[in-house]
């Protein structure tokens, strides 16, 4: 019988050729692994942590978490660790915060638990995949309407700079729940590149609400390393994953900005003098959030699921933009906050025309949500776009040159944009509610207007008009 194999011992090199920006380049290192951690030891002592990015031809590329001053190509060492990064997962995690690599940062104990899980997951093979069927209730109308969430979707909110994102985000997690089911469920929020007044935000609604109790947060500030917004996503999904197949959970992972975590990509593809793609982002973009984004869905035999709720800001409000963009390409929709709907006062201000939830119909439906809702949204879309299209014609003839059916699509656009999808931020409305009020919305629609619901869900369901108009 052979002896057993001895792990070889971990060597400090000295052989830093060059520093560029975050990256290391490190000669001399014939068997380094991708995604290996290293431990950086600086001339003065002080220890940093990075992750091996490429090694070829005995060079091996070093992303290091955390700032590269006080380094140098003399006296700065680096020794190879042999195992790749990896986050201690259990139960313990619901009710903590973490920093952006996993460190308590809420001045609890630290994990120690046998669960060491890579957080360089793998993308869900689609024949393992289950189809999403289950609703989860956000409580806001124009989610759970019209573009609703089906349980192991993907769908990432499309914002802008100065719109209420955080806001949004702090209520969906405060409210999200999986009707008629008995799981437990829990949410994992990942913030990137926030800022210490965004951090304290979400964790005084958390505390205050009571939502950290079944909450795990990560938190990259604005002033943490930009390397670190590289691995944040990646330890939040590995804890949701934990979380769905090994607890059985229902996993809400709500990550904000992607922006952010993108512009940290751009960082170190240039950093590494690679070609760039598009608006200088990394050829490999497309690639790189694909393997985020598709992290999330239900598997064959596992009663957990993982749900995706992304949150991105547009760089100048642009919808082509390569981060919304690829981002389309990959998900299952997308939800659009409107920056003219918040002018007017609305909130959310979400344009359910822009949006889309591209699994909707799996999880809509009697024994779902309600019988009536597939054809009471159409039609709300149906009003609501004619009423815009009024309210531009009579910008320029005026009102009184409109009809009188038109006058009513006129006002049904107002209703809806005033009582469908404006709510109380503490407001946590249910699917019948939401419905309900569609119904007022569409309340003072003649009957042989309503083209879109079926006529024996007309005569259950539809309010009495308002005794005036207006």
């Amino acid at each position: 019988m052979s002896a057993p194999r001895t792990p070889p011992v971990p060597v400090d090199y000295r052989t830093i050729e060059r520093i560029a920006g975050p990256l290391l380049f490190v000669e001399g290192v014939d068997n380094a692994a991708y995604g290996e951690i290293v431990e950086i030891t600086l001339p003065d002592g002080d220890r940093r942590t990075g992750q091996v990015l490429e090694s070829r031809r005995g060079l091996a590329i070093i992303q290091v978490f955390g700032a590269t001053l006080g380094m140098n190509d003399t006296s700065t060492t680096v020794k190879f660790s042999g195992e790749v990064a990896r986050l201690a997962c259990s139960d313990e995690m619901l009710g903590r915060v973490f920093d952006g690599l996993g460190t308590p940062r809420d001045g609890g104990p630290k994990l120690i638990a046998k669960d060491r899980r890579e957080i360089v997951g793998n993308a869900m093979n689609p024949y393992s995949r289950e189809q999403p069927s289950e609703f989860i209730q956000t409580g806001v109308s124009a989610i759970d309407g019209s573009n609703t969430l089906v349980r192991g979707q993907k769908l990432p909110i499309f914002s802008a700079a100065g719109l209420p994102h955080n806001a949004l985000a702090a209520q969906i997690v405060r409210q999200a729940k999986v009707l008629n089911a008995s799981e437990n469920f829990a949410v994992i929020f990942g913030a990137m590149g926030i800022t210490s007044e965004e951090a304290n935000y979400f964790l005084k609604e958390f505390e205050d609400t009571g939502a950290l109790k079944r909450t795990v947060v990560f938190l990259n500030l604005s002033s943490d390393p930009a390397m670190e917004r590289v691995i944040t996503p990646r330890m939040a999904l590995t804890t949701a994953e934990y979380l769905a197949y090994e607890r059985d959970m229902h996993v809400l992972v709500v990550l904000t900005d992607m922006t952010n975590y993108c512009e940290a990509l751009r960082e170190v593809s240039a950093a590494r003098e690679e070609v760039p793609g598009r608006r200088g982002y990394p050829g490999y973009l497309y690639t790189d959030l694909a393997q985020l984004y598709e992290r999330a869905g239900k598997l064959k035999g596992r009663k957990g699921s993982i749900t995706q709720f992304p949150i991105l800001t547009m760089p100048a409000d642009d919808i082509t933009h390569p981060i919304p963009d690829l981002t389309g390409y990959i998900t299952e929709g997308q939800v659009v906050m409107s920056r003219d709907l918040q002018r007017r006062g609305v909130y959310p201000p979400i344009d359910v025309l822009l949006s889309l939830s591209r699994l909707m119909n799996q999880g809509i439906g009697k024994g779902r949500t309600r019988e009536d809702h597939r054809g009471v949204v159409d039609q709300l879309f149906a009003g609501y776009a004619t009423g815009k299209d009024q309210r531009a014609l009579s910008a320029i003839v005026g009102e009184e040159a409109l009809s009188d059916v038109d006058r009513i699509y006129l006002r049904i656009a107002d209703r809806f944009e005033r009582r469908f999808v404006n709510q109380g931020y503490e407001e946590d409305r249910s699917i019948d509610t939401t419905l309900d009020i569609g119904w007022e919305v569409l309340s003072e629609l003649p009957e042989r207007e309503l083209k879109r619901i079926k006529p024996e869900f007309i005569q259950k369901y539809r309010k009495a008009p308002p005794p005036a108009a207006g």
